[in-house]
């Protein structure tokens, strides 16, 4: 217990106790310093503290100190040495750093009971429990910290990232102030906050037969929600646009090759009298006439607040889904691992995915093949219209599937397309949780694509899951503002030290700030194809083993229920499979309209054009989870020299093998053979990798699943599952 101040036993450093170690020695004592950033305060701090290792169900741990500041939480380890560092290091965060936005949940373990952390305390914890928005959980034990360090450190640590706070008072703005000026590193990402950025676009996209940039909102005078410059049909007349503050009025997105394009509009309010009603019904009214005329012809409008899922259903799916990645020890692993298939089907989450992929596929199909232009209609058109015109884009727009043009992609419709960054990642903590994750609902979506199709995309999935940890990083302006205008209105503000004019925020497409080259280079695809070979396009999916399957199941689940993996569920999966409950997540041909299928088929039964139009297979078990992302912190779920990972590093040899022998045959290396094969260094041992890499390497010791008894004996030999598995997947592969 805490008590007097006196530690309860004074501990001595040892690198992994035991629960059955009954003498605690002392602990060596060394000075251990944060590494501060430019802007960065140390708050509060705690010695003595004991992380816990969350491999298995015992105590193993190490000691060290929590410190907070008014960037992150920071534990340092008394044992850290240049020898642990992990290979893929990010330079803004450690892997012991929490920033203070990526904080999720904090909980207090009082006798042995877990209670979650708010406001003033009154008694102070034992241990505490931090569990993060990347789903890192961290456990430290304070029992052997002097009770004013621990008051000082839990007190911080709960005001700091749990209460509401102004939004000058981030981060963002202290290290814009304190850090040294630099180029802009953005590299060729377009950033659309100028007129020319718009112009070529259009120009890029052949859109400027028909849309025009506009300068209306210069000042911010339309509405405050707009960007100050985008993209209309010449149709449309300066009074409209002022006339509901850019309301009713549709805006362009991307333009397809055939001349049909993709607009989105924000809706009028639902709630409103009746005059007000019929006078902005007239106004629609007018606009549609005018934009049906020639050149624009054809359109399809889409109100995506009834075709889709709607924001309050995408947060609590998500919010089930995560529980079952936020893992304490092996042993709640492996107690969900008996009921995965109801369980990750009761979060809904993949089929909330499906249905946006679906919804995607057929506004591409109205683009390509009906060559209708479509009208996304939405409230305020900066969520779910987000969502779906980035799709679009990404899956019919080869350019947007490079590195530079899908975040010049995120800029247009998700930066400076108003999408709100500040109030749906909660940042400023002014609600008890994160608002709808639309944005990471996206990188899900692309994720599907990436893995579906690996050649035609110039980034990796590494570059997904670091974007989508960048969301809580704030020394970036990318993410952390809710439009143009309440950046420019920020950045305009004198910088807090200096007092030398306005603030210089960082872009977050810098990746320099965050990685060195040699990590840089897992954030691209070294097997991008970069120029079609029509001839050699092949759609075959290499089958992988998994300790856990990542789709929901179709005809696989059969054979799970046969080898008695999931024997407990058996029943239940008998239940769905033969009844009507997982019947969504099987796209039948009943279910979807004939053009639809017919457009979704004869596409999926052609060679893929890597550099042309792109479809996701939605069907069933094609709907995986984004297993780096949600299981890179659970050892338990890495395959130890296996994955894709693997595979890729044997491949890599190869070409590194055949771009030699090709040096040797002729002075000009070939173009045929991509120049990056030896960036990749870290890859030369696959051994030594694991499934989950570069987010985890192989263990130093070998990962004992602590499962229940009980369990254990409704379970068969691992090996004999394994053996069992391949024997399915022989017998599958010849049936097919």
């Amino acid at each position: 217990m805490l008590g007097s101040g006196a530690r309860a036993a004074k501990p001595s450093f040892v690198s992994y106790i035991s629960p059955e170690e009954v003498h605690v020695k002392e602990p060596i004592e060394k000075e251990v310093n944060p590494h501060l950033l430019p802007g960065e305060l140390l708050l509060c701090e705690a010695s003595t503290v004991y992380k816990y290792i969350q491999e298995d169900g015992s105590n193993r741990g190490t000691y060290g100190k929590l410190v907070c500041t008014n960037f992150k939480i920071a534990f340092l380890d008394d044992s850290a040495s240049d020898d642990n560092e992990p290979q893929f290091k990010n330079k803004i965060v450690g892997e012991n750093d929490i920033t203070l936005q990526c904080v999720d949940q904090i909980y207090g373990v009082y006798d042995e009971k877990k209670k979650l952390l708010s406001g003033q305390l009154r008694k102070y914890p034992e241990k505490l429990i931090i569990y993060c928005k990347d789903l890192r959980v961290f456990n430290f034990c304070l029992r052997y910290t002097k009770e004013e360090e621990v008051k000082r450190i839990v007190s911080g640590i709960l005001h700091h990232s749990q209460t509401p706070k102004l939004l000058k008072r981030l981060f963002l703005f202290s290290y814009a102030s304190a850090a040294p000026k630099t180029t802009d590193g953005r590299n060729q990402t377009v950033m659309f906050d100028t007129l020319e950025d718009w112009r070529d676009e259009l120009e890029r996209t052949k859109g400027n037969v028909k849309y025009k940039v506009v300068t209306t909102n210069e000042g911010y005078r339309v509405s405050e929600k707009l960007p100050l410059y985008f993209v209309v049909p010449i149709c449309v007349s300066e009074e409209s646009i002022l006339k509901y503050e850019g309301r009713g009025i549709p805006i362009w997105c991307w333009s397809c090759h055939n001349g049909a394009a993709l607009l989105k509009m924000s809706a009028f309010p639902k709630e409103q009298d009746d005059i007000a009603s019929q006078t902005q019904k007239a106004f629609l009214d007018g606009i549609y006439k005018t934009i049906s005329k020639p050149p624009y012809e054809l359109l399809k409008m889409d109100d995506l607040s009834s075709s889709l899922p709607s924001l309050q259903d995408i947060q609590t799916a998500y919010t089930k889904f995560k529980q079952l990645f936020l893992i304490d020890n092996s042993t709640d692993f492996w107690a969900t691992d008996v009921k995965w298939f109801s369980l990750l089907e009761s979060t809904n989450w993949l089929e909330i995915i499906r249905r946006v992929l679906k919804k995607a596929i057929e506004v591409a199909e109205c683009l390509e093949r009906q060559q209708t232009n479509v009208l996304l209609i939405e409230e305020s058109a900066t969520d779910l219209c987000c969502v779906i015109s980035s799709l679009v884009q990404v899956m019919m727009d080869s350019y947007s599937r490079t590195k530079s043009g899908f975040q010049s992609l995120i800029q247009k419709e998700w930066v400076i397309g108003g999408h709100g960054f500040l109030d749906r990642c909660n940042h400023l903590h002014k609600s008890d949780k994160e608002e709808a994750p639309v944005f990471l609902l996206l990188l899900n979506c692309v994720w599907q694509l990436v893995q579906q199709y690996p050649p035609a995309f110039e980034f990796t999935e590494t570059y997904l899951t670091v974007l989508s940890d960048s969301l809580y990083v704030p020394i970036f302006s990318t993410f952390f503002f809710n439009s143009q205008h309440q950046k420019d209105t920020s950045a305009s503000g004198e910088s807090l030290k200096t007092q030398s004019g306005p603030f210089r925020f960082l872009t977050v497409w810098d990746w320099s700030v965050q990685f060195d080259p040699e990590a840089q280079a897992f954030l691209n695809n070294p097997f991008y194809a970069e120029k079609p070979k029509p001839d050699k396009s092949q759609r075959k999916t290499a089958r992988f083993k998994h300790q856990r399957q990542l789709s929901l199941p179709l005809t696989q689940a059969k054979a799970s229920m046969k080898r008695g993996f999931f024997r407990e569920e058996t029943d239940h999966l008998i239940k769905n499979i033969l009844g009507k409950r997982i019947g969504k997540f099987i796209n039948s041909s009943d279910e979807l309209p004939n053009s639809f299928r017919e457009f979704y088929d004869s596409w999926h039964s052609k060679p893929v054009d890597y550099h042309g139009l792109l479809l996701p297979r939605i069907d069933g078990p094609e709907i995986k989870v984004w297993a780096q992302r949600y299981l890179r912190w659970i050892p338990e779920a890495q395959l130890h020299g296996g994955g894709t990972i693997a595979t890729t590093a044997k491949i890599l040899d190869l070409m590194e093998e055949v771009q030699s022998l090709q040096e040797k045959m002729d002075e000009k290396r070939s173009q045929a053979v991509s120049g990056d094969v030896h960036s990749v260094p870290m890859l030369r041992n696959s051994a030594r990798l694991s499934s989950l890499f570069p987010f985890a390497l192989l263990q130093r010791q070998s990962i004992k699943p602590a499962l229940p008894t009980s369990t254990w004996k409704d379970l068969e030999d691992e090996d004999d599952l394994v053996k069992r598995d391949d024997e399915f997947v022989d017998l599958s592969s010849d049936m097919s």
